[in-house]
């Protein structure tokens, strides 16, 4: 006599059921913030999700949020900025796809060059 399965799952439904038995999971007791960032990939019928617990400033893994200058920084920085525009003049235009590409007055502008 062969070995029979009572129930055969798909993957969408062993999916589902994954997710319904996920969900009623508590947050972990070294998380007290309750941040919680997960994502899936489908394809041809196979999942792959990774998910992150904990203090998540930023939406994505190993991104380091830098802090905005201040004071004399800040208005060297405007300053900078205002040169390489005046300079550079960008403009996003169309490319035969459809896709925006900036285009500068200049060349070496799309490397931030400010000066001749």
């Amino acid at each position: 006599m062969a070995f029979r399965p009572i129930i055969t799952f798909s993957w969408p439904t062993m999916t589902a059921l994954a997710a319904v038995l996920a969900s009623g999971q508590p947050v972990q007791a070294d998380n007290p913030s309750g941040s919680f960032i997960g994502s899936c990939v489908y394809s041809h019928g196979y999942e792959i999700c990774s998910e992150r617990w904990g203090d998540i400033k930023s939406g994505l893994p190993r991104i380091i949020e830098v802090p905005a200058p201040q004071g004399e920084r800040a208005s060297e920085a405007e300053a900078r900025e205002r040169k390489w525009l005046a300079r550079c003049r960008p403009v996003i235009r169309q490319d035969r796809y459809g896709v925006g590409r900036y285009a500068y007055a200049r060349p070496g502008c799309e490397f931030g060059k400010s000066e001749d």
